[in-house]
């Protein structure tokens, strides 16, 4: 059965000095947040963007592929703390989506840093946000294993 989840946005006036207001509506686990070109190009001034949202979504993604997989192999992890920085930059001279860098510290009873990292790069290329953006996005990972 396909998992099916709805976010909405409601904008008001033009690109450069409008506002929208996002909601996550299948879940309502946030309603409001505000998102502008601004945001986007300039300054957060708390204020999120589609970028910072699919740097949340592919964290999020990324970490429970990630305990997934370490878990399969034997070494279920206590704790993983992972970020993703995208990157998006004028391409053609469109704003576009160009990387998606995930830097996760893990703290893994039992393994070892090579094992760890190899874990790390197919969680990676596993998680279905990498799938859904791979081919058009630059995907990296730097994992940090600690004691």
């Amino acid at each position: 059965m396909a998992a099916v989840r709805r976010a909405t946005v409601v904008w008001k006036g033009d690109l450069a000095t409008g506002v929208g207001h996002l909601d996550a509506a299948t879940s309502g686990a946030f309603k409001g947040l505000p998102v502008t070109w601004a945001s986007r190009t300039e300054q957060a001034d708390g204020r999120t963007s589609p970028e910072e949202l699919l740097g949340a979504a592919h964290a999020s993604c990324y970490s429970m592929a990630f305990s997934s997989e370490l878990t399969k192999a034997g070494f279920p992890p206590e704790s993983l703390d992972v970020s993703a920085e995208v990157t998006a930059d004028r391409v053609d001279g469109k704003l576009t989506v160009i990387s998606s860098k995930l830097t996760v510290r893990g703290h893994v009873p039992g393994i070892k840093e090579d094992k760890f990292r190899e874990i790390a790069n197919g969680a990676k290329d596993g998680c279905p946000i990498s799938r859904a953006i791979a081919g058009n996005v630059a995907l990296s990972v730097e994992a940090t294993l600690v004691s």
